[in-house]
């Protein structure tokens, strides 16, 4: 596996910075570049795992949509099944809803009503940490069936919007592989 710092200086070399994106004033995050890097891709799927691995997990959440990216092979790679967060409306079975509020409205996140197990130890993935309201909501939701959250994973860690202060009472492992 690649060394974390030296992983960290190609993430930040490799992630595409773009100006007023979705709107004026916002600095965005662009990880698309990553997936046109196989090796680079390959290294952040072998970083994961392997501090994954420590936790014994049994449950791979992937926020939408870009915890897509990394969530499946994650756990593909853990032998355990992948659960996909979405945004109200998205999912096709019964579910189970969590309310929540954003620094510009409301929103609400669900999974199916089977997705979890009690006692399930889950790691919740997404691309980048900002605020932490929505991996704070996964995290609630999670906790609503009684299942344990082990982990949070993080390609990218905007640490000056604290957002890791709202996932720090859930677990003390917070994966991040690039902090700005």
């Amino acid at each position: 596996m690649k060394d974390l710092k030296e992983l960290e200086k190609t993430i930040k070399h490799v992630v595409r910075d773009v100006k007023d994106f979705p709107k004026e004033g916002i600095l965005f995050k662009d990880v698309s570049t990553i997936l046109m890097d196989p090796q680079l891709s390959n290294d952040i799927l072998d970083a994961f795992v392997s501090s994954a691995k420590e936790k014994e997990i049994t449950k791979v959440v992937g926020i939408e949509s870009r915890g897509f990216l990394f969530g499946p092979a994650i756990a593909m790679k853990l032998g355990v099944p992948f659960v996909m967060l979405r945004k109200e409306g998205k999912l096709p079975y019964k579910k189970v809803k969590y309310a929540y509020d954003l620094e510009y409205g409301k929103a609400v996140v669900e999974v199916h009503e089977d997705a979890f197990q009690e006692n399930d130890n889950v790691l919740i993935h997404d691309d980048l940490l900002a605020t932490g309201g929505t991996a704070e909501a996964a995290a609630q939701l999670v906790k609503q069936f009684g299942a344990n959250v082990a982990e949070f994973s993080f390609l990218i860690d905007l640490s000056f919007l604290n957002g890791q202060e709202k996932l720090e009472p859930f677990t003390e492992k917070i994966v991040k592989l690039a902090t700005y």
